[in-house]
């Protein structure tokens, strides 16, 4: 049961998404040409408990800027892009607190 979407997919979509803004920003402030981008992510998954494993990415990017200067954007949004980040250094995450409402009698 569930709404069409699990939350590895979510990890994958943000991931992705994080990129994407990140590169259309740096484009504006760097100057340089992006007109369309098209990011896949991909992982493995597995280990007890499961989790990802071998995250990557690829971009595809068209624009009116030369060649290499998309290039340098793409490896300089490589490395400061956040969730990207997150996920390589190791972000720690806690369970902060919980709430129980039940109707249940036992």
């Amino acid at each position: 049961m569930g709404i069409g979407f699990n939350g590895g997919e979510l990890l994958l979509l943000a991931v992705g998404a994080c990129y994407c803004n990140d590169l259309f920003r740096e484009a504006q402030r760097l100057q340089v040409d992006v007109k369309n981008v098209h990011i896949d992510v991909e992982a493995d998954w597995g280990g007890d408990p499961v989790r990802a494993k071998n995250v990557s990415f690829s971009v595809h990017v068209e624009g009116g800027s030369p060649k290499p200067q998309i290039e340098e954007l793409i490896r300089h949004v490589d490395r400061v892009a956040e969730i990207p980040n997150s996920l390589r250094l190791g972000t720690e995450v806690s369970l902060r607190s919980y709430e129980i409402i039940s109707d249940s009698k036992a």
